[in-house]
């Protein structure tokens, strides 16, 4: 579980080759573990998948997360407050990572 600080910071995070200022209240040293998971994550499906967009290796990472995720829910279904916690973490770094679409 991150820290939370009631100071907002700025940690700069590279994933799959692109560097990202991710604003936020979490522990900067778990905002840089869960860049690097995000980026493992990413360049494991990119070796499996050659000629995919860095888009659609982004979406097939979030399905992932979001399969390990729910995975996570059914096993401890006692434990739910802290798995959605932990899934709107991981959103809003997907968010604040992902480019704009239009």
């Amino acid at each position: 579980m991150p820290d939370i600080s009631n100071k907002e910071q700025v940690v700069k995070v590279v994933i799959f080759g692109e560097e990202y200022p991710i604003r936020g209240h979490a522990d900067p040293d778990y905002i840089l573990r869960v860049a690097e998971y995000v980026d493992r994550n990413m360049r494991d499906i990119a070796l499996r998948s050659k000629n995919r967009s860095p888009q659609k290796i982004a979406v097939l990472a979030a399905l992932n997360f979001a399969g390990e995720l729910l995975e996570l829910k059914e096993k401890n279904k006692g434990e739910l407050d802290e798995a959605e916690i932990k899934a709107k973490n991981l959103l809003e770094l997907l968010d604040s990572t992902l480019p704009d679409s239009e």
